[in-house]
């Protein structure tokens, strides 16, 4: 078995189905909750075509618990878990490594993300918004957890759009309205 082969499992938890593939370096792709496991599978496999289902391994069954936890309104975080992003680009990698700071109930905006890679103009704000909307991992990789510009609420790529965001920065105890949000990258 290499590296590259890809194995997938579907889940529930208290908001739907979730799936999760994993290759032998780690978690490749995430896909969140959906009312289907159909829906759910089928999604994921658009993403990762090729992909095997199978039992999980027991790290990957440890992040299925801690995605249960999450969904169960417990501050999870996942910063440590191993993603393989090596199909992606340094400057999407370099993305995701500073998002996986901002931990449970903090937000960022596109701009403030962009800034903190040395990128100080609105073209990074959009490649930084770009780059959200293409995670492989979210959750894992938190992009629910980037705003727009004056703590709006902004777009969101998965399954429910903007609510499925909204959803879980409440989750996060985050009041996205009109009072902006606490904002800031820890451990940056």
């Amino acid at each position: 078995m290499t590296a590259a082969h890809h194995r997938y499992h579907v889940f529930e938890t208290a908001h739907g189905f979730g799936a999760i593939a994993w290759n032998d370096i780690g978690v490749t792709h995430f896909q969140l909750p959906s009312q289907s496991a159909d829906t759910t599978a089928r999604n994921l496999l658009r993403r990762v075509s090729g992909a095997a289902p199978e039992t999980p391994t027991p790290e990957i069954s440890e992040i299925i618990v801690a995605v249960h936890r999450y969904y169960d309104g417990e501050a999870i975080d996942f910063s440590d878990i191993r993603v393989d992003l090596s199909d992606l680009s340094d400057f999407s990698k370099r993305i995701y490594l500073a998002l996986r700071h901002v931990a449970w109930g903090k937000t960022t905006t596109y701009g403030a993300l962009a800034k903190e890679l040395g990128i100080d103009d609105w073209e990074g704000a959009r490649d930084v918004g770009q780059a959200m909307g293409k995670n492989p991992v979210p959750l894992i990789i938190p992009c629910h957890r980037v705003l727009a510009a004056g703590g709006k609420i902004g777009g969101f790529s998965a399954p429910g759009g903007a609510e499925t965001k909204l959803r879980m920065l409440e989750l996060e105890g985050v009041r996205v309205g009109p009072e902006p949000p606490a904002q800031g990258l820890l451990g940056l």
